[in-house]
């Protein structure tokens, strides 16, 4: 990988924030956008715009061809299978809803079991939460161990035959850490669960191959890997999302409407009410030629050469706590600065033109296992450097300082 060039196509890298070069190490929250993301989103709108799928006209047929094409890119990237098992969302946090709100709240009842694990973002707990109150089901958690990590063991005792769902990230957007999920998926299906994988943290970093991997449902989101916000994506497998009941209603997404009842099209459309996010899935299969270009393998390497020479930097300064296992994580690192709250961390970095997120991470469950209210994260993308690192260490060593007077 020339970083150099990959970074020439980043506009906004090249900027000064309070005075210094950005350095942005915030991308686990939401990546920086290519220019042939930007151009391909304006070359939509200045000559293609139209809706999808209706008008028979040409800017139709442009758009319409656009949009299905950015899901043939996106089945092929994950290797889905088929395009039609791939729908559009707005993101990994509607598509773990929808098969939440679908596909458990009409399959589980009382005495069944929700499993998933305490690192779980938000997005991938709250729904489960809710499902098992609507549907009486018991929601479970696999144990973490000191590390972070997840055994087999725990959770070979965790499902069980009572299992229907199992829900893990693949990526903790915490602790960095990669979770075991095609071993995961085989001791669900062992026990007739069905395996959903929220990956909002590993799409953008590492190859998938979703025929390998087995899962039933997955997740991730287009701004995390160089799209536009408000896309995202769900895959299904074909044999379930069949089954499923779409969960909003309107045009688009029906065969037959009379006055008191109603049939749906075929998948995916069923589950795509309305006028889709068109640009958005034009903006999405640009970033997804744009990171094949590069190779998800260089800059799943990239990463990790990244996360380790963080993690070894930051772990020499003293005063540091960094979270999560040393090995087997992707390009993040979580930590505080003892006697400084994340929040002033990340005031003082801002104030030196570098980017990081303070805060629970949308994981308080997490937090409070770890003992914290709130933590720091620097997290790399394949536009990030040493340098990078070395500007963090240096300016945590500042505020180190800093507070450490104010303090004393």
């Amino acid at each position: 990988m020339n970083i150099n060039a990959i970074r020439e196509q980043f506009p906004i890298l090249h900027q000064e924030i309070n005075g210094h070069p950005l350095v942005y190490l915030d991308s686990a929250a939401s990546s920086q956008k290519p220019r042939s993301v930007i151009d391909a989103v304006n070359r939509y709108y200045e000559l293609d715009n139209a809706n999808v799928h209706r008008g028979v006209h040409t800017l139709g047929s442009r758009a319409t061809d656009a949009y299905e094409g950015a899901r043939e890119k996106v089945a092929k990237l994950l290797n889905a299978g088929a395009p039609e098992q791939i729908i559009f969302t707005r993101g990994t946090t509607t598509a773990l809803n929808l098969v939440a709100s679908s596909y458990a709240r009409s399959n589980c009842g009382e005495g069944d079991e929700i499993v998933i694990t305490p690192m779980e973002h938000h997005s991938n707990l709250i729904p489960w939460q809710q499902a098992a109150k609507v549907t009486g089901a018991t929601l479970k958690y696999i144990p973490m161990q000191p590390d972070g990590t997840i055994s087999l063991e725990d959770i070979e005792k965790t499902i069980t035959p009572q299992t229907k769902v199992v829900s893990v990230t693949y990526v903790s957007n915490v602790l960095g850490l990669i979770n075991p999920i095609k071993e995961i998926t085989q001791i669900a299906h062992r026990n007739g669960a069905i395996m959903v994988v929220d990956g909002a943290q590993s799409t953008p970093h590492m190859k998938i191959d979703l025929q390998d991997l087995d899962v039933d449902f997955y997740a991730f989101s287009g701004h995390k890997m160089c799209g536009p916000t408000g896309i995202g994506a769900l895959y299904g497998k074909k044999s379930l999302l069949n089954k499923m009941e779409p969960i909003e209603y309107g045009g688009e997404m029906i065969d037959f409407v009379d006055l008191y009842e109603s049939t749906w099209k075929e998948i995916p459309y069923r589950f795509e009410g309305g006028t889709p996010i068109i640009a958005g899935a034009v903006g999405l299969g640009a970033a997804i030629d744009f990171l094949q270009e590069i190779g998800l393998d260089e800059i799943d390497r990239h990463e990790r050469q990244l996360a380790a020479y963080a993690y070894e930097k930051l772990s020499s300064l003293d005063g540091i706590t960094l979270y999560g296992p040393k090995q087997n994580r992707v390009g993040l690192v979580t930590f505080n600065l003892e006697d400084v709250h994340p929040h002033d961390v990340a005031t003082v970095l801002d104030s030196k033109g570098i980017a990081i997120r303070a805060g629970h991470h949308c994981c308080q469950p997490l937090m409070r296992w770890l003992n914290v209210s709130a933590t720091a994260r620097a997290s790399f993308y394949l536009y990030n450097t040493e340098d990078d690192i070395d500007r963090l260490a240096d300016a945590l060593l500042q505020t180190k300082e800093f507070f450490g007077h104010a303090i004393g």
